[in-house]
């Protein structure tokens, strides 16, 4: 037998999802550090229903190089980065995401 559903109600059930005043603050730190260092030029972030992205780009014209996305389902929030299609890490702490883009320093011998 065939069940009708009512969509409405299965999309309200998921309200859109934000980044609050906390993962703004890490988020956009990160992303001043990068232009000072001349790695990132722009931002955008988009608020949808069970996702937030926010999304840094080389130049404006072009594809994000990443994009840190915040989801909010059954099991709890979780953040994840991507380049592209491909997820470069998850954790349900923005902070240990962000961890990815720590630069590492290295020793240079003369």
């Amino acid at each position: 037998m065939s069940q009708v559903l009512d969509l409405s109600q299965i999309r309200r059930g998921r309200g859109r999802v934000y980044f609050n005043r906390g993962e703004l603050g890490q988020l956009l730190g990160l992303y001043f550090d990068r232009v000072a260092a001349g790695e990132w030029r722009d931002y955008a972030i988009d608020h949808g229903v069970g996702i937030a992205v926010f999304s840094v780009f080389r130049h404006s014209h072009d594809r994000p190089l990443y994009g840190i996305a915040k989801t909010v389902g059954p099991q709890g929030t979780e953040y994840g980065v991507y380049e592209g299609r491909h997820r470069l890490r998850r954790g349900h702490v923005l902070a240990e995401v962000l961890d990815l883009f720590e630069r590492k320093l290295t020793l240079v011998r003369d």
